[in-house]
């Protein structure tokens, strides 16, 4: 029986990991179907260092390692990732984003490993872009095995494969030219050779092919100098196409997931793949993210979010929440996300402590767990202080009723609160509050806007404050209060009673949404929230 085969479709967790995990132990059980072929699972992981990394390029490696988590679940099988940097790619343009500009632009067409650092930390522009993608992904802890295009190149690793595509050359041309305009079909080849004297990767065409002794001649347009280049050794490189082609037949790549804007690109790829000898790996198409005007996110532009500022406003794992979710489906990637994800991501993990109780790390056979992102997001063992008693999008209203500026502000709510709880036996929380009071100063405060109550919400204001007081003194949960709030609403006609919510939201928070009322009563305090509505109402008839 094949890999592919231990489970059935009913039995496999409702999560997609699990769905690509099946197309990958389909793909190994077709290659290793002759026994001949038992080396572990290749799953790929590409990366252009032509610009800082980015979200994307965090998301492309997390979703990939969910993959072969789902697939080590359903197979027992090895496997490894490949985070390939094509380092060796000619810069084309320089980025928006980077310092000396104006000294990159003289290295245009240069392989962008011999490119000079713009900012004097390392050897390249690719090193240190290299650099930070590994730093980024070791944070995160990332089983990976990182893969300069570079270093494959010039160490002969790609040589046979090279030999190869010289072997083929006319049937990749046969592919590749259809899809071309005229212009670039009258010069294009697969193959790029390095200019011997500049250095620089040259899109020109061949002149002689030679399969035999592993070279191709070309004429520099600007001298009309004729050179003969070994394809090997780094000595020449690939169109990326044909490059990314080259690789999975060289490498035996079983799985690499790519963005929508590259559906062409692939099946291309893939035919070039099959010429070459060798069989496409599966893979996941998923949709882009999109800045806040909608827009696809660009390394070169720096639009959208940078990792760095995410991790400024939320925690690591609801950055792993954020790519969890529906990933061929297109998500805005912009700071008003962050809040829903962060609790969204509590969410999980509350419940996923709950079913890891039920199914314990020697014998974690239910799918329901397995279907939960935290199980992902946390490897497989979700740790005992995951979660936080406190949601995220609470301690946002918290911080914005207290004007608070320091985390010890909303730790003495917290305390008083449930005294049981500290920055110690909840670090999460801690983590959170301090997040809160980050995302509170940059986004919340600059954008509060109160409103007077109508006569209706007025009366239906004072009617919850002189509720409220007759429960001072008194221990009430928050469920209580949450009942209070529902009726207070009720009794006041409020339809649909969101309105009656978001009435509150509005004339006593400042803003459009907010937390489950009685749960931000409950923390807040039943004084400081009747004090609260005093000085609103206070505030219209002064207005």
């Amino acid at each position: 029986m094949s890999d592919s085969q231990t489970a059935s479709a009913s039995d496999l967790p409702r999560a997609w990991p699990f769905e690509e995990a099946r197309k990958l132990a389909d793909h190994v059980a077709t290659r290793s179907s002759t026994g001949a072929d038992e080396r572990p699972a290749l799953l790929e992981t590409g990366y252009g260092p032509s610009g800082l990394p980015h979200i994307g390029t965090f998301g492309e490696v997390a979703r990939t390692s969910w993959v072969r988590q789902a697939y080590t679940a359903l197979t027992g099988r090895p496997s490894r990732l490949l985070a390939f940097s094509d380092d060796m790619d000619a810069l084309r343009k320089v980025p928006d984003n980077v310092p000396q500009r104006d000294m990159l632009q003289k290295y245009i067409g240069q392989p962008l490993s011999r490119v000079p650092d713009p900012f004097g930390t390392h050897e390249s522009f690719a090193a240190h872009n290299n650099a930070r993608l590994c730093a980024f992904l070791d944070s995160f802890g990332f089983e990976y095995e990182f893969a300069s295009s570079t270093q494959y190149y010039t160490s002969g690793r790609f040589d046979a494969a090279l030999k190869r595509v010289l072997e083929v050359h006319d049937q990749i041309l046969a592919v590749i030219l259809p899809t071309l305009g005229p212009d670039r079909r009258a010069t294009y080849s697969p193959v790029l050779p390095l200019h011997p004297h500049t250095g620089e990767v040259m899109q020109v065409k061949m002149d002689g092919i030679d399969p035999v002794a592993g070279t191709v001649r070309w004429t520099d347009p600007a001298t009309g100098e004729v050179f003969e280049t070994p394809v090997t050794g780094g000595h020449a490189k690939m169109q990326w196409k044909a490059d990314w082609a080259m690789r999975w037949y060289a490498l035996g790549v079983d799985y690499e997931m790519s963005g929508k804007d590259l559906i062409d690109s692939v099946r291309l790829s893939g035919r070039i793949c099959k010429i070459l000898g060798g069989t496409p790996p599966a893979g996941l198409t998923y949709e882009l993210f999109l800045d806040e005007q909608g827009q696809k996110i660009s390394k070169s532009k720096g639009n959208g979010l940078s990792v760095e500022e995410w991790l400024r406003y939320a925690p690591p794992e609801s950055l792993g929440q954020f790519m969890f979710n529906q990933p061929q489906r297109a998500k805005r990637l912009y700071f008003d996300v962050i809040p829903k994800t962060a609790d969204d991501y509590l969410t999980h993990a509350d419940k996923a402590r709950v079913l890891q109780s039920d199914n314990p790390t020697d014998n974690p056979t239910g799918n329901d767990l397995r279907a939960n992102p935290a199980w992902f997001i946390h490897k497989g063992i979700i740790p005992d202080d995951a979660g936080s008693p406190v949601p995220f999008g609470m301690l946002l209203n918290l911080a914005s009723v207290a004007n608070a500026d320091t985390p010890e502000v909303l730790w003495g709510f917290i305390r008083r609160y449930d005294a049981a709880v500290s920055p110690q036996t909840h670090p999460m929380l801690a983590e959170l509050v301090k997040h809160a009071i980050a995302y509170y100063a940059d986004f919340v405060r600059p954008a509060k806007t109160f409103r007077a109550p109508t006569d209706k919400e007025r009366a239906a204001l004072v009617d919850l404050a002189e509720t409220l007081r007759g429960f001072e003194g008194e221990a009430t949960d928050a469920s209580t209060l949450q009942n209070l709030v529902f009726e207070i609403g009720k009794r006041h006609a409020f339809e649909p009673l969101r309105s009656w919510f978001g009435c509150l939201y509005e004339v006593l928070l400042g803003q459009k949404e907010g937390p489950r009322f009685g749960g931000f009563v409950a923390l807040y305090g039943v004084p400081e929230t009747i004090a609260l509505i005093d000085a609103a109402l206070l505030r219209d008839t002064q207005a």
